[in-house]
């Protein structure tokens, strides 16, 4: 019963997480069209086609219609369910375990940090095909505002073929290393500092123990977080997954993490590794509370329900 209980856990994550993906999914495409405008280019030699989040919403739907602020929608959805039902799931049987734990009995920051980075460096490896066809979906666009590698994808299972048949299993776990690094810094920012906070208001009783205002507070502050911390790798991340490659499947533009750090610091500045921010705090920000206050939320659902059914064995028999 415990294995099957354990096994509910990644499943409830990945369902509150496909459930803020579909809302944050626009913001999504934004961001990614801004992290690849002026791609190793120096501030003034490219063309800016999206000045600010709010300037690439109506510059993507005038340009490539409003149903675009969707593209990408499938892959993003499915690499949510499998890289957040096990990142998410991951660090709940952590905790359940009390592997987060200080010897007091409350959550410990650094473990809880360790802890949010083993479960999303896990759910990264697992959801990084999925990731990059999302990001390939994302940038497609009319030549007038195109911004990075154009690749001609028609669907997730199209650009799965696609990639599969040309470069085979390797290519689609091409740019892995650098989702490992974003998640697993992001997942680490994001869980540790959601769990502190809210064992902090939910021990001051500023809300009912069991009001979901306390996930609420807590993954506000998250999203903050999470956001400084996790976008230079996001940059990297999307750079690598979206960039062409050659006849063998090797980068045209970077090499690997550290060569695509390096390029971005000397041809962009510091600040190119936060270019499209404030689209990724719109999205991260939204994301972190949607999909932590249903996750949260979505667990005491299932706890409820569970109550009347322990110690009936046969319930959970396959």
């Amino acid at each position: 019963m415990a294995e099957k209980h354990g096994a509910v856990e990644f499943v409830l994550g990945g369902v509150a997480t496909c459930g803020a993906g579909f809302f944050t999914n626009p913001l999504e495409v934004v961001k990614t069209r801004m992290q690849l405008q002026g791609e190793l280019q120096s501030r003034g030699q490219y063309a800016i086609h999206y000045r600010n989040a709010a300037h690439a919403f109506y510059t993507v739907a005038k340009n490539d219609g409003v149903f675009a602020l969707q593209s990408g929608l499938v892959p993003a959805l499915w690499y949510q369910f499998f890289m957040n039902g096990i990142r998410l799931g991951s660090y709940q049987l952590l905790i359940n375990l009390g592997m987060t734990m200080d010897k007091t009995g409350h959550p410990s920051f650094l473990r809880s940090v360790m802890a949010g980075a083993f479960a999303g460096c896990i759910g990264a490896m697992v959801g990084s095909p999925f990731y990059m066809v999302k990001t390939h979906l994302q940038a497609q666009a009319v030549r007038d505002i195109a911004v990075g590698t154009q690749h001609p994808h028609e669907s997730m299972s199209h650009g799965i073929r696609t990639i599969y048949s040309q470069f085979g299993v390797q290519g689609l776990w091409r740019g892995v290393n650098a989702a490992i690094c974003r998640v697993t810094v992001g997942s680490a920012s994001q869980l540790s500092t959601f769990s502190v906070a809210k064992d902090y208001v939910v021990e001051r009783q500023w809300f009912p123990r069991d009001s979901w205002m306390n996930a609420l507070s807590a993954s506000m502050a998250s999203g903050i977080i999470v956001t400084c911390f996790m976008t230079p790798f996001d940059v990297v991340t999307t750079r690598l997954y979206n960039q062409g490659v050659d006849a063998h499947g090797k980068g045209l533009l970077y090499s690997g993490v550290s060569d695509c750090l390096m390029k971005i610091l000397r041809k962009e500045g510091f600040w190119g590794f936060y270019k499209g921010w404030g689209a990724s705090y719109f999205r991260l920000g939204p994301h972190t509370v949607i999909s932590l206050v249903l996750w949260d939320e979505v667990r005491k659902l299932y706890s409820l329900w569970k109550k009347p059914h322990q110690g009936k064995k046969e319930t959970y028999q396959s």
